[in-house]
């Protein structure tokens, strides 16, 4: 079976809706703690970056190692998929920045497409990106302009989150408790089914660019 590595930054932020994606693709996920340490190897292998609720040029020094380990893998011509932190993470790495916005961004959000399309997704973050040289624009939103991002055919950074399906909600409510932003109580399905479907499309472009 192909395997894919994911890096997780957080008990509470798993890779919801890609797992299922994967399972659906036949692939294994290999996901590595980074907060606890674990890391792939440094080569060009594929990976997925997920999100998590530290800052993306500070934060513990276990982020340091994956800020290193993550230009290594990109000089090796790794595939990156990241997402939130993770986008933040990449975009650093390729010579963009990270500043903190005005106002958080949380809930359900539109984000329009430069292709014209639109898509209500869920945010939660403080942070915004200042693109890296030679990265394509893909979506914004009214609060944020840079919501998605490609450098070349196989690095993708968004800085919403696809993968958080109802099940991660709930997850992120009970771990977050009264912080947490995020709608409780009975969630939007379409909404679910609409962003579940978007990422399962993305994901399966971004594997074939792989």
């Amino acid at each position: 079976m192909p395997t894919l590595n994911l890096i997780q930054h957080h008990p509470a932020e798993g890779p919801g809706a890609i797992a299922e994606w994967a399972a659906s693709r036949g692939l294994a996920l290999n996901v590595f703690r980074a907060d606890l340490g674990e890391l792939p190897p440094v080569n060009g292998a594929p990976a997925i970056l997920l999100g998590g609720p530290y800052e993306s040029n500070a934060g513990p020094a276990w982020l340091e190692d994956e800020r290193q380990w993550l230009a290594g893998t990109l000089a090796q011509g790794a595939a990156v998929f990241a997402i939130c932190l993770g986008a933040q993470l990449l975009a650093l790495s390729l010579g963009g920045n990270v500043r903190r916005m005005p106002q958080t961004e949380t809930g359900w959000t539109t984000v329009n497409f430069a292709d014209g399309q639109t898509l209500k997704v869920l945010e939660w973050h403080e942070d915004a990106i200042d693109l890296p040289p030679q990265a394509e624009l893909l979506a914004s939103s009214v609060q944020c302009e840079q919501q998605m991002y490609r450098v070349g055919p196989s690095r993708l950074g968004l800085q919403f989150h696809p993968e958080w399906n109802a099940e991660s909600v709930a997850t992120l409510n009970a771990h977050f408790a009264d912080e947490s932003p995020l709608p409780r109580g009975a969630q939007d399905s379409e909404a679910h089914a609409a962003v579940g479907a978007w990422l399962t499309a993305t994901l399966d472009a971004w594997w074939a660019a792989v």
